[in-house]
This record gives C-alpha cells, sequence and structure tokens, in this order.
C-alpha cells in the first residue's frame, strides 16, 4: 500500500521511472510519512501530528551534500488539510539544496499549509527550489511563510514556480534577515487563470555590512485572476545592496498590483527597485505573428519566456 502510494506520488510528477530511493529523501502523503532516506552529514527527524508532519533538518556543520535532497509533499486524496511544519539547520560551512516537489493531482478541495523556521550558518549554503503540480479544475490554497535567519557570509537562494494545473490561491509569506556579507535571492515565476488570486509577500531585512538581497517576481495573470505582489528590502548596514524586480502580464480580465518597497538607513546603503504592469509587448507579439503563429500561441510563448 505503501509502495503504491509513493508510485502514485512520484508519477504525477513524472519522476516515477527515474528517482532513485537512496538519494536523500522524504516522502509524506496528507499526514503520513511514507519513507525517507539520509546520507552522512543529513538529518531528517519527521514527526507525525494529529493534522501534519513536523519535520527537522539538519546538515552538520562542514559538511557538503552533493546530492539534492528531494521532498515530496502529496495529497492522492480529493479533499484535506496538509499542514507541513519545517526547522531547518544549515550549521557553519555547511552545504546544500532541496528540491521540493508539491503535488495534489486530483485536488477538488485541498489546503497546503507549511510554516518553516530556516537558519543558515556561517559560510554555509543554501538553496530551495520549489515546484508544484496541481490539478486542472478542482481548488488548491497553498500558504507557505517561511523565517530565514543568514549567519555572516551565507548564501540562500529560493525559487517557486507552477508546473502544471490551475493555481487556486497561493499566499506566499517569506522573510528573511541577513548578517555582514550574507546574501538572499528569492524568485517566484506563476501563471494564474479563471478566478485564481495570487498573493506574494517577500521581505529582507539587511543587517549586516555588505549583505545583499535580489526579489524578483514575475507573474502573468489571465481570465479573472488577480495577483497582488508586495516586495520589501530595508538596508540598515553601509555598503549593503537590494534590487526589486516585479514583471506582470495582464489579459483578458486579470488584475495585478504591486507594491515594491525600499528603504535605506544607512547613506553607504544602495537599493534599487524596477516594477512593469501591462499586457505582452506588442513589437514581440507581432513579430512572433509574422513568422506564423497565432496571437494565442505568440502571447502563450511571450508569457512562457517570462516565466522562465
Amino acid at each position: 500500500m505503501i509502495e503504491e502510494q509513493i508510485e502514485e506520488l512520484l508519477e504525477s510528477i513524472n519522476l516515477h521511472r527515474s528517482f532513485d530511493k537512496n538519494t536523500p529523501h522524504i516522502v509524506i502523503n496528507a499526514n503520513k510519512v511514507l519513507r525517507s532516506q539520509v546520507v552522512e552529514g543529513l538529518t531528517i527527524e519527521p514527526e507525525e501530528l494529529s493534522d501534519g508532519v513536523k519535520a527537522r533538518l539538519r546538515v552538520e556543520k562542514g559538511y557538503k551534500i552533493l546530492q539534492p535532497v528531494h521532498l515530496c509533499f502529496g495529497m492522492l486524496p480529493e479533499r484535506g488539510v496538509q499542514r507541513i511544519i519545517l526547522e531547518v539547520q544549515i550549521e557553519d560551512e555547511a552545504e546544500v539544496s532541496f528540491l521540493a516537489h508539491c503535488t495534489f493531482p486530483q485536488a477538488v478541495d485541498i489546503q497546503h499549509l507549511m510554516n518553516a523556521e530556516i537558519k543558515v550558518g556561517r559560510k554555509a549554503r543554501y538553496s530551495y527550489f520549489e515546484r508544484h503540480w496541481h490539478s486542472d479544475e478542482g481548488m488548491v490554497r497553498v500558504v507557505p511563510v517561511a523565517k530565514i535567519e543568514l549567519a555572516e557570509d551565507a548564501r540562500f537562494s529560493t525559487e517557486f514556480e507552477l508546473l502544471k494545473g490551475r493555481v487556486g490561491v497561493i499566499d506566499i509569506d517569506y522573510s528573511t534577515v541577513c548578517q555582514a556579507r550574507s546574501s538572499a535571492e528569492m524568485k517566484a515565476r506563476i501563471f494564474g487563470r479563471l478566478d485564481d488570486r495570487i498573493k506574494i509577500k517577500e521581505a529582507a531585512v539587511l543587517e549586516g555590512e555588505a549583505s545583499r538581497a535580489v526579489l524578483t517576481t514575475h507573474i502573468a495573470v489571465r481570465d479573472e485572476a488577480v495577483a497582488e505582489i508586495n516586495n520589501e528590502i530595508i538596508a540598515k548596514a553601509p555598503y549593503s545592496r537590494g534590487h526589486v524586480d516585479c514583471k506582470e502580464i495582464i489579459q483578458g480580465n486579470g488584475i495585478a498590483r504591486a507594491v515594491p518597497v525600499v528603504e535605506v538607513r544607512n547613506p553607504k546603503a544602495h537599493v534599487t527597485h524596477e516594477a512593469a504592469i501591462g499586457s505582452v509587448d506588442s513589437k514581440q507579439l507581432q513579430t512572433l505573428m509574422a513568422r506564423g503563429l497565432s496571437e494565442d500561441q505568440a502571447v502563450d510563448l511571450i508569457i512562457q519566456g517570462l516565466l522562465s
């Protein structure tokens, strides 16, 4: 039964033929831990709760985990709530990358709630790539909240993308505090359709000297979809640098709103922002149509380029 559930989850993200169960990973269906695997230097301690799963992930000091650690969070039922609580500790001079697959292939009414506390040690490296697969017609509510602390010279990056299905509701809230010479990079790429709702709030506080942050959000909405993006960088320390980049394309009755906030509290700090909202570029559209594409095909190709 467990192996069948694992196979079904992996098949929904096209990994059922290529996934190596000896790679470091954890597989969760609804609120049940199906399987986990670790390697030297990596600890995964899952705990099943009555309404979710709590997992403690730790990479020991100086260890470099060469293989991506796969996190498969899925729900095979059509309805339900999945609550994931993550406590992540990347110790000094350690390195790791996580590849999170969140899949809800049969969703009719699903809630996926995540609350994460992430601490990245001195000279450590941490990356988190989150990919989502949703059903085409059902409603999935995705609500991830993360608080990140970066020690001196730490590197942190995160990416979020939806690969299949409709958005439903996505409400992202990530905040990062950066100490001296650390850097944070956060990216999100989402295409909203029908009556999807997209809300993204990302913030970085540059506490330490020469710390850096880049917040990049590329969104497309059409039909009746609505997107609201709030990106904020506060630069407190000398020689800290930050940039906010928000691009949104709207079609039909879609609505897009961008609120880039930059705040500088030190004369030697520097933060920039760029926000652009509108339809697809007319020159790009005409060029593609001149090469034989229909208007709809050309628009889809331009949006794919924005989100790639």
